[in-house]
């Protein structure tokens, strides 16, 4: 997609949602931290039913170093890999008490050397939190970037590489969230809602839809 394109897609996709967010739910760094650990491979709706009971106990590493792996485990069971996050969660913890005073890290190379935190997951944090223009690459941007033609790419990485190469300066704050949400609400990986979708004519899209998808 020439730069012309991507200018209008965002700005379109700026204009139905001006202020993009995440659809985790948090209270503070740390427990967006938390959150972004436990979606990796799980559905955000699933993360926040999850962390609704657990942020009301803790809302700190400290209080999470208390509370205890069995304990953390009790509130996150419903989520896949829950054991292998439960265990990165306490190293994460234990890491931010001994080395950070208990703070969320705000560089890429701290953040990448917490337990659980790969380079997407450290994206979020300075995207999110420290307003940094990166963009976290997951399922939903991925697919969004190679259908759309936007950034096409056969990793994350290179994906990403070219998504802050053609998204425009302006945009590159919200630019992760905006993909994020048309892939998960209109460029959909089965059924794509061509009908519906504000950039269809800047698509390069081969197999658009024309119809709707049915309900059921």
């Amino acid at each position: 997609m020439n730069n012309q394109k991507a200018v209008e897609f965002f700005k379109r996709l700026a204009a139905r949602l001006p202020q993009p967010k995440t659809e985790l739910v948090y209270i503070n760094p740390y427990t967006l931290l938390v959150a972004v650990i436990l979606s990796a491979q799980a559905t955000d709706a699933g993360v926040n039913k999850a962390t609704q009971s657990l942020f009301k106990e803790i809302d700190g590493p400290a209080e999470m170093r208390a509370l205890g792996l069995n304990g953390l485990k009790r509130f996150i069971k419903t989520i896949g890999l829950y054991n292998a996050k439960a265990k990165n969660i306490m190293a994460m913890s234990k890491r931010l008490m001994d080395r950070h005073g208990g703070q969320v890290p705000r560089t890429r190379d701290e953040l990448e050397a917490l337990p659980g935190v790969g380079r997407k997951s450290a994206n979020v944090i300075l995207n999110t939190v420290y307003g940094e223009p990166t963009i976290a690459v997951d399922t939903h941007v991925f697919r969004v970037a190679n259908r759309t033609g936007l950034a096409p790419g056969k990793t994350p990485r290179e994906v990403e590489d070219r998504l802050l190469k053609v998204v425009p300066e302006k945009y590159l704050g919200g630019a992760h969230h905006w993909l994020v949400l048309h892939g998960r609400y209109v460029c959909k990986a089965r059924v794509p809602e061509c009908p519906v979708c504000p950039v269809r004519d800047l698509c390069a899209y081969p197999h658009k839809t024309k119809e709707m998808p049915r309900k059921k």
